[in-house]
């Protein structure tokens, strides 16, 4: 008995492969920077608030209190594992109060960050789109030389190798908000 592999997938092979030469900007990626950015502030902003009201007592009294009825449930561990447990929920309510503020001023921020993320998204897909073109225009340019340069005699490689350097030093300059690994 001989088995063959079943050959479904064919009818794929036909679709053009996706291009590594699309835009990448997207609005909902620059809207997360944004609203990543106006949270970490939100945080920051928070943080400073709250230890404003520190001054009148309240972060170590109101909170440290809160912090006793919730630590009340704890009464079977140890006093140090209590004291412990304690310091860890007061903490957790500084660290609750800063992160609540942080959201109810990234929510108030939210029609700005979606604006502004559509105005970033559109300016970076631009000079993106750019930088595509002039790309494909480039290896255009050096596949005719290349050919070129496969027929050519020795006058015509000098030339060549000088078009080829002026193509060098005019190169496609990456756009400022690319990030490249090096």
């Amino acid at each position: 008995m001989r088995i063959s592999p079943v050959q479904t997938y064919t009818q794929f092979q036909a679709l053009p492969s996706k291009s590594e030469d699309t835009n990448p900007i997207s609005k909902g990626g620059e809207k997360a920077l944004l609203a990543k950015g106006t949270f970490l502030a939100g945080l920051g902003l928070g943080a400073r608030l709250l230890f404003e009201f520190m001054d009148d007592g309240f972060v170590v009294d109101k909170l440290g209190e809160k912090a006793k009825k919730i630590n009340k449930k704890n009464s079977h561990l140890s006093p140090t594992k209590q004291i412990i447990s304690g310091i860890g929920i007061w903490g957790g309510l500084i660290l609750m109060a800063i992160a609540g503020f942080a959201t109810i001023y990234t929510l108030f921020k939210a029609p700005k960050i979606n604006y502004q993320g559509n105005i970033n998204a559109f300016k970076k897909s631009k000079e993106m789109d750019v930088y595509i073109k002039g790309n494909e225009a480039e290896k255009e340019i050096y596949t005719q030389m290349n050919e070129k340069a496969k027929g050519a005699d020795e006058e015509e490689k000098a030339k060549l190798k000088e078009q080829y350097l002026q193509m060098q030093m005019a190169k496609n300059r990456v756009p400022d908000f690319v990030k490249l690994k090096r």
